[in-house]
């Protein structure tokens, strides 16, 4: 979008992830016209749900750190390149896990920290890291997000810089996750803009809907389908009484 002007629509930009798109908005060029998802992007440091259960002591960071060897002894970090990357090392540093002899594993892609939780959910083992959602895994394996403290805005920013002087201890705010379109798509599409505008999905259904389209293999055409054919009361909400029936008749 910012070399070519296209796509003409984003749908899920993380919006401080993606720096670039403040300048498009500057330059008139693209516009945010929505937050995608009702609870926005949730980032967090999280467990099984087993391991919640077993031992309600791990429900909080704290507890975590008073029982290391429950959680395995072991942080599941983002890899390098990734802005939770920072965050999360800041505040690994403001919770001084060296102290608690918590180690701290940097997975390489986001790929193999998917597979670490698959492999602990199979032999229901400890573990303990950083996820996010909507995602097929927080769809496909019941986690439980540890209670870290209140989100704190200013700790917050510091821990998102590399060059944060004195990292702090917050949670994660929901995260601004954006549909965003092209100025002149808007302008000669009002009426998709203004769709666009209303759509919203929830993270739960999204989550659940991403599992099952990597369990059945299924397309994007078909997830959406699946969605469409099982959330009318949701769609309905973002559609003129035109659409609505035509939509409906293809359903």
């Amino acid at each position: 979008l910012a070399e070519t002007g296209k796509p003409d629509i984003l749908i899920e930009l993380w919006y401080n992830s993606a720096q670039v798109f403040a300048e498009l908005e500057r330059a008139d060029k693209a516009m945010d016209v929505n937050n995608i998802f009702t609870d926005g992007g949730e980032e967090g440091w999280w467990i099984p749900q087993y391991l919640a259960d077993k031992h309600p002591q791990l429900k909080t960071l704290d507890g975590i750190l008073a029982n290391p060897e429950l959680v395995g002894g072991k942080f599941h970090n983002c890899p390098v390149g990734w802005g939770c990357r920072i965050a999360n090392d800041n505040q690994i540093k403001a919770h001084q896990f060296s102290k608690h002899k918590m180690e701290v594993f940097n997975h390489g892609s986001g790929e193999t920290l998917a597979t670490s939780i698959a492999s602990a959910y199979a032999d229901k083992k400890p573990w303990f890291g950083y996820y996010w959602a909507p995602t097929s895994i927080l769809g496909k394996y019941p986690m439980y997000k540890v209670d870290v403290g209140p989100y704190v805005a200013k700790i917050h920013t510091c821990n998102q810089s590399k060059d944060c002087k004195s990292p702090g201890k917050s949670a994660y705010p929901a995260a601004k996750v954006i549909t965003a379109v092209s100025v002149p798509f808007a302008k000669s599409n009002p009426d998709v803009t203004l769709m666009l505008s209303k759509m919203e999905l929830k993270n739960k259904t999204l989550n659940e809907l991403l599992a099952w389209q990597e369990a059945e293999k299924a397309s994007a055409g078909q997830a959406a389908a699946r969605y469409l054919a099982q959330n009318k009361s949701e769609w309905k909400q973002w559609l003129n009484l035109n659409a609505k029936d035509r939509l409906a008749k293809l359903l």
